[in-house]
């Protein structure tokens, strides 16, 4: 792949053919095709990259709890924003609509579990309010998202 043999006159005589002397070998590598796969590689992951996380900006609370085991189908996620708004997924939802589309998405689900996210600086009382409604909207099963890292309450770090 790039390796080759130059005749001692430069190339210039015929293949096959040595004219009296050793033929030295060609230290030049083609970078071209690595080139080549390494931008294919960068457009995916620039394109791809983006819809690995959920689009709503939160600031969630650190804690030291840990992970909850992954499921088959997507976890459903409803945030609470630093404004007060309430997002199913990544559609900006009244909370006035909020128990409706709730009970509406319940049904056709095999899990009742939901994801509450919300922002450190929202009230406890308006997150509380937000699990009532994830209650009576038809999920039993709702875990509450954190980010790792935060104080563990046990004397330690």
């Amino acid at each position: 792949m790039g390796a080759g043999v130059i005749g001692k006159d430069g190339g210039s005589g015929r293949r096959g053919r040595r004219h009296g002397g050793r033929a030295r070998p060609m230290a030049e590598i083609n970078v071209t095709p690595f080139v080549d796969v390494m931008l294919v590689l960068l457009i995916i992951f620039m394109v791809a990259a983006p819809l690995m996380v959920v689009g709503v900006p939160v600031k969630l609370p650190e804690t030291a709890a840990n992970s909850l085991p992954t499921e088959q189908e997507e976890p459903l996620t409803v945030t609470v924003t630093a404004e007060g708004a309430v997002m199913i997924q990544t559609t900006e939802t009244a909370r006035d609509d909020l128990i409706p589309k709730l009970r509406s998405i319940a049904a056709e689900r095999d899990s009742d579990r939901i994801y509450l996210r919300a922002d450190g600086a929202v009230p406890y009382e308006q997150v509380m309010q937000v699990m009532g409604a994830l209650n009576r909207g038809g999920f039993k099963n709702i875990g509450l998202v954190t980010d790792p890292g935060g104080p563990s309450l046990d004397g330690g770090s």
